[in-house]
């Protein structure tokens, strides 16, 4: 086996082409699971249990069902019953939707540990609820766990290969298609391999980097 080169510069416009729709992915599907993820924990946390519960029963469903069946149920499933994405928007949807479960019980570690003190001088000073949230717990419970928010970053990234199966142009879809089209597939899997290794593990160093300034 020998190192072809020009294999390599044959692969970088679909190469770009990949890293490009994964990083659009990963944001998309960070703010997705993030935003969502804020919505479970405050189910988690209603007074009323005809919330609570179904708000357990979802999140532990998809948290014990793999992204990759999801994925599939999303794309092949519910154009069945008239409800039919992109396999672009619908990777991006599932990835998002799945870490949600994730990053809503990181959200609710964050929010337990605010000191019930926080709470109770909230309602000294007679805060509305969205004041209590907005200026007094989330800041202080989202200080704590920006560094495992973080992280679920870098687990979305990794798992941002699986939407090949579903036929989104990401990296991993990219050097498929181009292996299939030139049988080389050393050099494109091998590139792909490396840029995830370029992307995550700056991204574990800053997380690492955050989660030092944030202890402090």
């Amino acid at each position: 086996m020998t190192w072809d080169w020009s294999a390599v510069w044959d692969f970088m416009p679909r190469f770009w082409d990949g890293l490009l729709v994964t990083l659009q992915v990963l944001v998309l599907g960070s703010l997705i699971s993030f935003t969502l993820g804020l919505v479970w924990a405050a189910g988690f946390r209603a007074p009323s249990r005809l919330v609570r519960w179904p708000v357990h029963v979802v999140t532990e469903f998809i948290r014990n069902t793999p992204l990759l069946v999801q994925l599939f149920f999303l794309f092949f499933v519910l154009p069945e019953w008239g409800v039919q994405f992109s396999a672009l928007t619908t990777g991006t949807l599932a990835i998002g939707l799945h870490y949600s479960t994730y990053t809503a019980q990181v959200y609710r570690a964050g929010i337990d540990a605010v000191p019930a003190g926080q709470w109770e001088a909230a309602t000294a000073l007679s805060l509305p609820a969205h004041r209590t949230w907005s200026a007094v717990i989330l800041p202080q419970a989202l200080r704590r766990i920006a560094p495992a928010l973080g992280n679920y970053v870098i687990a979305m990234l990794k798992d941002t290969p699986l939407l090949a199966g579903i036929s989104v142009l990401e990296l991993l879809q990219q050097s498929r298609l181009e292996s299939a089209s030139t049988f080389q597939y050393t050099e494109p899997l091998t590139v792909v391999g490396v840029a995830f290794v370029l992307v995550a593990y700056p991204a574990s160093l800053f997380v690492r980097s955050l989660e030092r300034r944030l202890v402090k």
